[in-house]
């Protein structure tokens, strides 16, 4: 397993549609992104796919269903299933979002936002660390978009993650796009919230696009919009190389239209970079 400290390459999300690609040649990336849950099965065609893949290129597992802010806890049989993933797959890390998504007896397949709370911080501190030692491993998590807020919160959504590593020792997936979303949405600065996080804790960023509007939306069904590039720049200058990666997730278009926006992750990375390193 590859040194989560020091990774930093450039990948892309495997999707369905792009299997063809991947299993007929190279395909220039370091790493792909799979959604963890597809693959958590015995056997089958997808989890052939992904061994063939894994073959040729590093390995991101990232869930959708852990609810790690459950108040029912971490569920065992999905972290069992989960551990028996990795193990056969040996991913460069697990990862997962800071949200809930199910109670005791539904899932919602949503990823649901938490009040920001001591008490809900402590279920979440709980539940990491449930999951890691299940896991035999740290974790990333990722932090969420955002269309609402509770007025029971109690502290900023970075002081949440800021205090959810301090506890758990977990790393954090930086998705940039969903900082954007939510800092429109809430009218906060993205200036304060990358400040007030645990930098040298992150570990890899997601870049999406979303759906312009009054109330700015999530979509991954579009390229990556000019602002979050700008804000991209922004945080590699203060986090340095990282693992990044681009999402898509509907409207998805061939592989090179793809690779040709990875291509720009690189150009804006290093020229960053590069200014920061001059400075």
């Amino acid at each position: 397993m590859r040194d989560i400290e020091t990774y930093s390459g450039f990948g892309l999300g495997l999707r369905k549609d792009h299997y063809a690609d991947f299993l007929e040649g190279p395909v220039p990336v370091d790493f792909v992104e799979v959604i963890s849950e597809n693959f958590m099965v015995d056997g089958g065609k997808p989890l052939r796919v992904l061994e063939q893949v894994r073959s040729r290129h590093d390995v991101v597992l990232h869930g959708v269903s852990l609810s790690i802010g459950s108040a029912y806890g971490v569920d065992e049989a999905y972290l069992a299933r989960l551990r028996a993933l990795a193990d056969r797959i040996e991913p460069l890390w697990v990862s997962d979002h800071l949200c809930w998504t199910r109670t005791s007896a539904h899932n919602s397949h949503d990823l649901l936002p938490l009040p920001l709370t001591t008490e809900a911080l402590d279920v979440v501190c709980e539940n990491v660390e449930r999951a890691q030692e299940s896991l035999g491993r740290p974790m990333l998590f990722e932090n969420p978009s955002s269309y609402l807020s509770f007025p029971e919160d109690e502290m900023r959504e970075w002081e949440f993650l800021s205090e959810m590593v301090r506890r758990t020792g977990c790393y954090l997936l930086l998705d940039v796009n969903n900082i954007y979303v939510s800092a429109h949405n809430h009218e906060f600065s993205t200036r304060d919230y990358i400040g007030g996080l645990p930098l040298e804790s992150v570990r890899q960023i997601h870049l999406a696009g979303h759906e312009p509007g009054t109330i700015i939306v999530d979509t991954h069904d579009r390229a990556v919009a000019d602002g979050v590039w700008a804000l991209y720049a922004a945080v590699i200058a203060k986090v340095g190389p990282v693992a990044t990666m681009i999402e898509r997730d509907a409207n998805i278009p061939a592989l090179p239209e793809l690779l040709r926006e990875l291509d720009r992750a690189r150009s804006v990375g290093q020229a960053s970079l590069s200014q920061a390193n001059a400075a």
